[in-house]
């Protein structure tokens, strides 16, 4: 039986385990990414492993996510960032230089290689071929330090795309369908595969797209084939010598097969306030619009921006409706201002953003107060705007120009305007100036670190008692993401290296008295629903926790990257065996769990001892590695004591 390209990739880079879907498998990592809200905490954990160097083919520093700089801590943290990667190795794209999946797509993608980043939309570079993870900062600073990285082998979910786009229907809509179908839990354990004579008419921004929204899935990651397309775009980045052939074998297999005839598919949009509450653009026609964003890592390619220029030339932005536009990298603002994109979006009444995450995160330009925004982004959770009443929409950048020019949400082949005809560049604007390589070894020793004020010292994981007990902190319900426990925006953010500081905002999105209570009663549990941690990879919704004294988290499902973290930082993780159990405990309850017998794969009984009854539970422990991390009180700990061996 042949290979799908995610086998082939695996197999390729397998250190332990078989490729037999759900068991858990080890692979080698070539490449790792940071940006600087997750790469603070991510080397202070790597400087703790004692080592002189990054032990990786390539690690990339980026500086997009904490740009507004009203205080000191942000440039503080850049010049911690910037003398780190000076330090050990790794190559420092200065503030400035873009977003870090759109700059990686662009200068560092290889086909065939591992990606592991810390961040949850790493999967872009899946578009060119890469097996490209997010996972939390603590996983990297392992990978970065040579170890490999675990996971469970995932389902393979071929996505057979058919016939080819209509006119004013893009990569954004293939993967809005895919949401519609599969939901937001849909893809946890697998990766979505396309293959098909579909993707022929996708270009690589297109497929990284689609890849990037797969974390919007669930999914460990999404993957296109390495074909003749994606070596044009390399070569056009001047980067043919990275590319390599890799295509699915004639006879592959997949787990399960997804079919979307793109001939059949027609705009569509994400309403609030989650990725997968999809419909077509003309069920929602006609509902006003105060603001639009297009960019951030979905959409934000030279193709994107062209096209949203094409659509405005010559016209203007509706009055009452603020158009905001951030270019994913220097190359692609250099470029679209050289081809005259950038006079057209200025012309039309655009307010150009920095080329930086931005509002995707809540770092700037939020919504007025009940105001609905249209954006080409990825996340449209409550608050992640800024603006907790707001209503965001997601959508292709095509239908953010067509809310931009009327005021209302409106599908674009209703405008009555002409195609864009936007074609990929024969040769991309290369300058690599903005990038800081490494430095030789010797050279790099001599680099002092510099650390501001609000770089705290590295908390260390306690060896798990032989019970744990405490009560209900907290019980929450279906779909809790990372932004309800550990919000982002202005405030958060630049305290990701003040683990004390930014613990204090711990589930402050659902109650604010949280971080006070949990260190009032010394720590203890959180209940909650199916898909408990959805969305970004942000180890502080695990870190900080733990720093307030949870000790377990019981739900009915984890998403992937948050349960890889509560283990990381010695939290058990834990799941209702028969649901129903979840009504039978309540905020406040006393609890315990005698951990003494846990082992991989087994089942634990809590002792709910307020209502004098016994719930039995299921170890999300999926390997002896796993229980050795919970037993040792986190990974930092594990491997600490690996590596002096």
């Amino acid at each position: 039986m042949g290979l799908n390209v995610t086998q082939k990739i695996i197999q390729a880079h397998l250190v332990d385990g078989e490729m037999k879907a759900g068991s858990p498998i080890s692979i080698r990592i070539d490449q790792t990414l940071t940006q600087d809200a997750t790469g603070t905490m991510a080397y202070l954990q790597f400087e703790a492993l004692g080592l002189d160097r990054v032990k990786t083919e390539l690690s990339v520093s980026y500086v997009d996510h904490n740009m507004l700089q009203a205080g000191f801590e942000n440039a503080d943290d850049h010049r911690f960032l910037q003398s780190v990667a000076a330090r050990y190795g790794i190559h420092f794209s200065r503030p400035g230089n873009g977003i870090c999946h759109q700059v990686h797509l662009e200068r560092f993608s290889r086909p065939g290689k591992t990606l592991l980043g810390s961040d949850s939309h790493t999967p872009t570079s899946g578009g060119a071929g890469m097996l490209a993870i997010g996972a939390g900062g603590l996983d990297i600073a392992l990978a970065m330090g040579g170890l490999p990285f675990n996971l469970a082998m995932p389902y393979v979910v071929g996505v057979k795309l058919t016939g080819s786009l209509q006119p004013f229907v893009s990569a954004k809509d293939i993967i809005l369908e895919v949401l519609r179908r599969k939901t937001v839990k849909g893809g946890v354990g697998k990766v979505f595969e396309y293959f098909g004579p579909g993707i022929r008419s996708l270009d690589t921004p297109a497929r990284s797209t689609i890849t990037n929204m797969g974390a919007e899935l669930g999914a460990t990651t999404s993957v296109f084939p390495s074909d003749d397309i994606t070596r044009a775009y390399l070569q056009a980045q001047g980067r043919a010598q990275d590319w390599s052939e890799l295509l699915p074998d004639a006879d592959a297999q997949y787990d399960e097969v997804l079919e979307i005839n793109l001939d059949e598919l027609e705009p569509l949009i994400a309403c609030p306030h989650s990725p997968d509450n999809v419909k077509t653009v003309r069920e929602v026609a006609g509902t006003p619009v105060a603001q639009v964003a297009i960019g951030s890592c979905t959409n934000s390619s030279y193709t994107d921006l062209m096209t949203v220029a094409a659509m405005l030339r010559g016209r203007s932005v509706a009055a009452g409706v603020s158009l905001g536009v951030s270019p994913g990298s220097r190359q692609v603002m250099e470029m679209i201002t050289r081809d005259g994109g950038m006079l057209d979006l200025i012309g039309a009444g655009s307010r150009l953003l920095e080329s930086a995450c931005g509002p995707c995160i809540g770092m700037g330009f939020a919504p007025p107060s009940g105001g609905v925004s249209v954006r080409s982004f990825n996340r449209n959770f409550p608050g992640r705007s800024g603006t907790k009443n707001a209503g965001v929409y997601l959508a292709s950048p095509e239908t953010c120009a067509a809310a931009a020019l009327t005021g209302v949400i409106t599908d674009p082949r209703d405008l009555g305007i002409p195609v864009p005809q936007v074609k990929l560049p024969e040769k991309y604007l290369v300058d690599d100036r903005m990038v800081i390589p490494p430095l030789p070894a010797d050279a790099a020793r001599a680099v002092e670190i510099v650390r501001g004020p609000n770089i705290a010292k590295l908390p260390q994981g306690q060896p798990a008692p032989e019970v744990l007990s405490g009560p209900v902190l907290l019980k929450v319900g279906d779909n809790i993401t990372t932004d309800h426990i550990m919000p982002a925006g202005a405030k958060v953010l630049p305290l990701r290296s003040n683990l004390p500081a930014i613990s204090q905002f711990t589930f402050s999105a659902i109650d604010e008295s949280f971080p006070a209570r949990a260190q009032e009663l010394g720590g203890g549990f959180v209940v909650g629903g199916h898909n408990y941690g959805q969305g970004s990879s942000r180890e502080h919704a695990a870190l900080a926790p733990m720093y307030l004294g949870v000790k377990a988290v019981l739900v009915k499902s984890f998403a992937r990257i948050h349960l890889a973290n509560l283990i990381n930082f010695g939290i058990l993780p834990i799941t209702f065996v028969d649901e129903a159990d979840y009504e039978r405990v309540e905020q406040g309850d006393q609890l315990a769990v005698d951990i003494r017998n846990l082992t991989v794969g087994g089942s634990l009984v809590v002792v709910n001892q307020s209502r004098n009854l016994e719930i039995k539970v299921a170890a999300q422990i999926a390997s002896q590695r796993d229980l050795e991390l919970i037993r040792s009180g986190g990974a930092l700990a594990w491997a600490s004591q690996r590596m002096s061996a």
